[in-house]
């Protein structure tokens, strides 16, 4: 018997756990040890697993987008198994990529228990493909579960399936004992062969930490994958998972009758958690005891602007008065939440206004495009700081509208500096190829901007290799389509030194609700051209259309200024909307980059607090022989604010894709800007949701 722990590491969060707690089982995802349950994890919930059961090591990330719905990427490490000729992929132990989806049909209620549906494996190789139905019933502090599967999970198959009464093709599964094609979702296989019964018990101890598991497994290991077949002396596995602190759970196990488990588990909550203190920021101003009486014109509103560069993030363009309004242009480059740089902005706004203005009226410009304008009532304003009356008020009065011109009395005007310019460490990794699990490469950069005109600016940036070990990269896959993207170790293992981008933009509104761009140059690591975007986005509206065309030539591999062969026209009509459950769809139709056409459906989650969980399917023209390996495709992605993990605000974000493969068929050109996001305060509902940011 082999014992081995494997440790991996997460940037640790606080979350506060709702009762009862579930933990996830050996294969990631809410389940007991090697079998699912019908349990959920709270809605946001992220897990980072890493299991070893010799001679298996599983590393997991879970996801819960929705409370009815987790999705689990895993990678699996078969130890007893070679990759490949150890000439090739030395001593790398097999790797098998796949995904599980497990969707709550039931909510348990008094009587009735709660009932999932689930399959295992549908985007790998389908080496532990499963599907099954489970039930759960809680009773004190005892939770019982019961569930038929098929395939890998039920592979003891103890009766007939009842599905070979209606159509016998589901009397015998497809028998995988080798590597299948990765990434293909195959449904002939679902359902079939004979079923087996996989059940136990989840007890939490009187000692809050620890929890106890007991389960019956329904697969017998005369099956396994790759001809690995196990000894199973009882089908009763043990086991306990004791609650370190809030985001680390360690497992321990008696599997097989046979063969120990060791795991971790890090984890946090989107929704629940808190995001750190911003201790770095500056004290919002306290609001005056007495409204200043000193005439407009005569305020030093240069002194103004600053405060509102510093303290509440607007780089002003002009300031102006309407009416009784105090109008501020300009463009917010602090606060991720807009709510909070408005509240931060009347408090200025307060401290500088006599008593003729009633409101505060801000109006957010992205490139010197007019995106919305926030307009506060002074009086409910300074009564919710002051604790005078309900923030339910102030809700109701602000206004969040389409941002038109208005006749205006302008006080101040000021030139912001053309040109900002940033440092940094640059990440990238490609994990589960032949040449090694993970390759890495750290890297530094510098980036900056210069703007011509406020519509008008240069971007580009240059990157230095750090550290790295690519050295080891040397596996280019196969493809029956022009190498769009299949050249990727070529890119970033010829140089040190890279210019990632360097292009011109021009960005425009066009009328109300129309938004335009044009761009040239360096426009990605890869590629060079020239292109445009348009965008119809309706104010306050759940839904926007918008169209891209780019005439695209490849990069040298050195990625300067030198261009190879290959170029081609690619673009797509994309129409955003939103579904039911809180969900976000993006639909792409056009031509790629291999000058295949197709569609691409972008399906995502973002809670309040601007974290995202999504994921994406492409079809196109290519077929399944000219895309290779995976057939088409796919891949999910997290988009984490720096905002949430800081202790200093900032509207950057932290985007992690993650694909099962790199391949040629369905690549996007890699866009820098876009319009949909430049937009983003368009949408009422994310200032809405979190305006209660306003009094920070």
């Amino acid at each position: 018997m082999k014992l081995r722990f494997v440790v991996v590491a997460l940037l640790p969060y606080g979350l506060v756990h709702a009762e009862p707690r579930y933990t996830q089982n050996d294969f990631g995802g809410v389940g007991l040890l090697q079998t699912p349950t019908a349990r959920m994890a709270p809605a946001g919930e992220l897990s980072l697993n890493a299991n070893r059961t010799d001679p298996y090591s599983r590393y997991s990330l879970s996801l819960q987008p929705l409370d009815w719905l987790e999705g689990t990427f895993r990678y699996t490490a078969i130890t007893n198994r070679p990759y490949g000729p150890e000439s090739f992929s030395g001593n790398q132990s097999y790797k098998d990529k796949s995904v599980d989806v497990k969707a709550r049909l039931l909510k348990e209620n008094h009587w009735l228990p709660e009932v999932a549906l689930g399959f295992r494996d549908v985007g790998g190789t389908g080496l532990f493909s499963s599907e099954y139905f489970v039930a759960n019933k809680r009773y004190k502090d005892l939770d019982f579960s019961l569930g038929l599967a098929w395939g890998y999970i039920g592979n003891r198959g103890d009766f007939k399936n009842p599905l070979g009464y209606i159509d016998n093709r589901f009397d015998r599964r497809p028998f995988n004992t080798t590597a299948g094609t990765a990434g293909e979702v195959s449904t002939s296989s679902y359902f079939r062969g004979k079923p087996g019964i996989f059940g136990g018990i989840g007890y939490q101890t009187p000692w809050s930490p620890l929890s106890v598991k007991i389960e019956f497994d329904g697969n017998d290991y005369k099956s396994e994958p790759r001809n690995n077949n196990q000894v199973q002396d009882s089908p009763i596995n043990i086991g306990a998972v004791y609650k370190l602190n809030e985001n680390v759970d360690l497992s321990i196990g008696w599997e097989r009758g046979n063969t120990a488990l060791f795991g971790i588990t890090l984890h946090t909550n989107f929704i629940s958690r808190k995001a750190p203190a911003k201790s770095f920021d500056p004290p919002a101003q306290s609001l005056p005891v007495e409204k200043p009486a000193i005439p407009l014109n005569q305020v030093d509103w240069a002194s103004v602007s600053k405060q509102l560069e510093d303290n509440a993030g607007y780089k002003v363009d002009r300031i102006a008065q309407r009416d009784s309004e105090i109008m501020v242009y300009g463009e917010q480059s602090k606060y991720f939440y807009a709510a909070k740089g408005a509240g931060r902005a009347s408090r200025i706004l307060d401290n500088s206004a006599n008593n003729d203005i009633k409101w505060f009226t801000l109006v957010n410009k992205r490139y010197d495009m007019p995106i919305e304008e926030t307009s506060i009532p002074r009086e409910t304003f300074r009564n919710v700081v002051n604790n005078e009356e309900d923030l339910v008020n102030l809700h109701r009065a602000t206004e969040v509208n389409r941002a038109v011109p208005h006749t205006e009395n302008v006080l101040y005007t000021q030139k912001n500096d053309p040109f900002t310019y940033g440092f940094g460490l640059g990440y990238q990794q490609n994990i589960g190829g032949p040449d090694g699990f993970l390759l890495y490469q750290i890297s530094a950069y510098a980036e900056g901007q210069y703007r011509f005109t406020p519509g008008t600016w240069a971007s580009g940036g240059i990157s230095a290799n750090l550290l790295n070990n690519y050295d080891k990269f040397k596996y280019d896959a196969p493809s029956g389509l022009p190498r769009v993207r299949t050249d990727l170790r070529k890119y970033v293992t010829t140089s040190d030194v890279t210019m990632p981008a360097l292009q011109l933009n021009r960005a425009k509104q066009l009328d109300q609700d129309l938004y335009g761009m044009v761009y040239g140059g360096y426009l990605e690591s890869m590629y060079a051209g020239v292109g445009g975007e348009l965008l119809y986005r309706p104010m306050g509206e759940r839904w926007s259309i918008g169209a891209d065309l780019n005439y695209v030539r490849q990069r040298d591999y050195e990625q300067d200024f030198g261009l190879r062969d290959y170029r081609t026209v690619t673009g797509h009509i994309t129409s955003y909307t939103k579904l039911p459950f809180d969900l976000d769809a993006a639909i792409s139709v056009g031509r790629y980059l291999a000058r295949d056409w197709g569609t691409t459906i972008d399906i995502s989650r973002e809670f309040p607090n601007g974290v995202k969980f999504g994921g994406w399917v492409t079809r196109t023209t290519a077929s399944s022989e000219e895309y290779g390996e995976g057939s088409f495709d796919k891949g999910i992605y997290i988009s984490i604010p720096f905002d949430e993990m800081m202790s200093v605000s900032t509207m950057s974000r932290a985007n992690i894709a993650w694909a099962p493969l790199t391949r040629d068929g369905g690549a996007m050109l890699h866009r820098q800007y876009s319009l949909h996001t430049m937009t983003d305060g368009r949408n009422r509902d994310a200032f809405y949701e979190n305006f209660g940011k306003i009094t920070e």
